[in-house]
Formats: structure tokens, sequence, C-alpha cells
């Protein structure tokens, strides 16, 4: 059973994620952040790199979502910036609320 909540993935540097989470949370566009570091390796323009990061787990809703794409694209420092939107197909259903109620400033 398919809901309206999505995970949203991206990755950044540590200060550029923790700005990122702060402003989404205030401005309601995700009802949490969570900030985990990894090692990311990815080829980019030619060259194999491995880099330290921060990958963003971002909840909001599928109604806000392009919201929250548009709003981290803004903020982010990368010419092409990984963000993934996944659908959640099920989960416990406070938590679902919570995020649909801390969201409900997202158009």
């Amino acid at each position: 059973m398919a809901t309206d909540i999505v995970v949203i993935l991206c990755t950044a540097a540590t200060t550029e994620a923790e700005s990122m989470a702060q402003a989404l949370v205030e401005q309601q566009i995700a009802a949490c952040v969570n900030i985990v570091p990894v090692q990311s390796t990815y080829r980019w323009k030619g060259e194999i790199c491995n880099d330290p990061e921060h990958l963003m787990i971002v909840k909001t809703t599928k109604e806000g979502a392009d919201r929250a794409v548009a709003a981290i694209r803004s903020m982010h420092s990368a010419d092409v910036p990984e963000i993934i939107v996944l659908p959640v197909i099920a989960g416990y259903a406070p938590y679902l609320d919570w995020v649909r109620h801390e969201t409900k400033g997202t158009p």
C-alpha cells in the first residue's frame, strides 16, 4: 500500500548538508532530515573520485517533493547533485501523519 510520503536522498559536504537540512525543516519543506557520513566513489569528468560526504535523508510528502528538490538544488554547490526521490510504500501510521503535519506549509 503506497503512501503520500517520500524520502529524498542527497549527498553534500558536511556544512552544506547541515545548512540545507536546517532550511528544509524551518521552511516546512521537510519534516525531518537525517545526516549520515558516507564515503562516495564515483566517476566525474573521466576521473574516479573517492570523497567523504554526508547523506541527507529527507522526509516529506509526494506533493512537496518538487519544492524540496528545487530548494535543495538552489542551495547545493555541485553542478549535478545527487537528488533521488523514493516513494514510501508503508510505515508507522503515526510517524507518517507527523510528516504530513510538519509539512503542512508545503503547497
